[in-house]
């Protein structure tokens, strides 16, 4: 069973960067793809980043690219974050989603299990 943790949210200065974690204590970690989705007050949960089982094929939401990067550590466990010159519109809960399918999706419903998230408030 896949259950996710993130950990790593805060308050930062627009320009600063910080850096997300999510731990699955479950056993299938490395046969699923993970992604990072957020949702900011009043809006719809949308996609941020989201890699393969392998670690080789990232994708991101054209708003990140060039400034988030998503990796993992499937001996650990864990799929990471690293947000970099954020912006106030980066603002969010951020989530951590577990996918069985072997494509890397950008759609929610691809995801089957998720964090509780974790909130991340940048300041201008």
């Amino acid at each position: 069973q896949v259950q996710l943790v993130e950990s790593g949210g805060g308050l930062v200065q627009a320009g600063g960067s910080l850096r997300l974690s999510c731990a699955d204590s479950g056993h299938t970690f490395s046969r699923n793809t993970m992604g990072w989705f957020r949702q900011a007050p009043g809006k719809e949960r949308e996609f941020v980043a989201a890699l393969s089982r392998s670690g080789l094929t990232p994708r991101y939401a054209d708003s990140v690219k060039g400034r988030f990067t998503i990796t993992r550590d499937n001996a650990k466990n864990t799929v990471y974050l690293q947000m970099s010159s954020l912006k106030p519109e980066d603002t969010a809960i951020y989530y951590c989603a577990a996918s069985s399918d072997i494509n890397v999706r950008i759609g929610l419903g691809w995801y089957n299990a998720w964090g509780q998230g974790t909130q991340v408030t940048v300041s201008s």
